[in-house]
């Protein structure tokens, strides 16, 4: 019983961080769980559990949802993850891997460092931000920077920005789980975890959640940025 009461705990916390942030869930139970099972079960495993998240957030911002800000980032990942699985074959990942998380280190600082206005975005941009968001996610599953960066700077509230988050998110989750699913990758033994992880991520996204809800837009992004830095560090000291 203890691998359960384990990846309970870890999704608890997985899901306390993307309802709080609006992304992060991965980040926080991909390196825990890989101290608990093997990554082609932590992989699925995650994923499945993101459908929740996403759901439950899709669900609670929907008056939020605009889909002509969310449609063009998932219409522009999907030419972008074929993308991202040629660069993976054929590119060094390693340097890639730290040249990004160097690139989101150095942009966050200077986002919580520097005070910019709020702008309006040409949405030519969200098209560029879902491609390398496809791209990003295909060669390295962490795909979530450039759509958290194009959604910060936008003109956006915190509600708008959390749930374009959510409703990208969304769309890659079912297309991952169902991915997943269709190749295997999903077992009997996966589908078990799930069930005792489920209600601990609900619970956890419903608890972070009700911490976002008591922030400002501008402690809002203070933490966003703070969790690009964190994710940033991990991908340079994984590669």
């Amino acid at each position: 019983m203890l691998i359960p009461f384990s990846i309970s705990v870890i999704f608890l916390l997985a899901g306390f961080v993307q309802g709080m942030t609006g992304f992060g869930s991965a980040l926080v139970a991909m390196p825990l769980l890989s101290l608990c099972v093997d990554v082609k079960s932590a992989v699925p495993l995650c994923t499945l559990n993101s459908v929740v998240i996403t759901t439950f957030l899709a669900l609670r911002l929907k008056k939020h949802l605009d889909w002509r800000k969310i449609f063009p980032l998932c219409l522009a990942a999907i030419p972008g993850i074929f993308v991202g699985i040629t660069l993976l074959k054929k590119v060094d990942s390693v340097s890639l891997s730290i040249g990004l998380g160097v690139f989101l280190i150095a942009y966050s600082c200077y986002s919580l460092l520097i005070k910019t206005r709020p702008r309006t975005i040409h949405p030519a941009w969200s098209y560029m931000a879902g491609f390398l968001s496809g791209a990003i996610g295909a060669a390295f599953s962490a795909g979530g920077p450039p759509t958290i960066i194009y959604a910060t700077q936008s003109d956006w509230n915190k509600d708008e920005i959390k749930a374009t988050l959510s409703g990208f998110f969304l769309f890659n989750s079912y297309l991952n789980a169902t991915a997943h699913a269709v190749s295997g990758m999903t077992t009997v033994s996966v589908l078990s975890l799930f069930l005792y992880a489920a209600p601990c991520v609900l619970l956890g996204t419903v608890l972070g959640s009700l911490c976002y809800g008591r922030m400002e837009r501008a402690v809002y992004l203070k933490v966003i940025f703070t969790f690009l830095i964190l994710m940033g560090t991990i991908m340079i000291v994984t590669a």
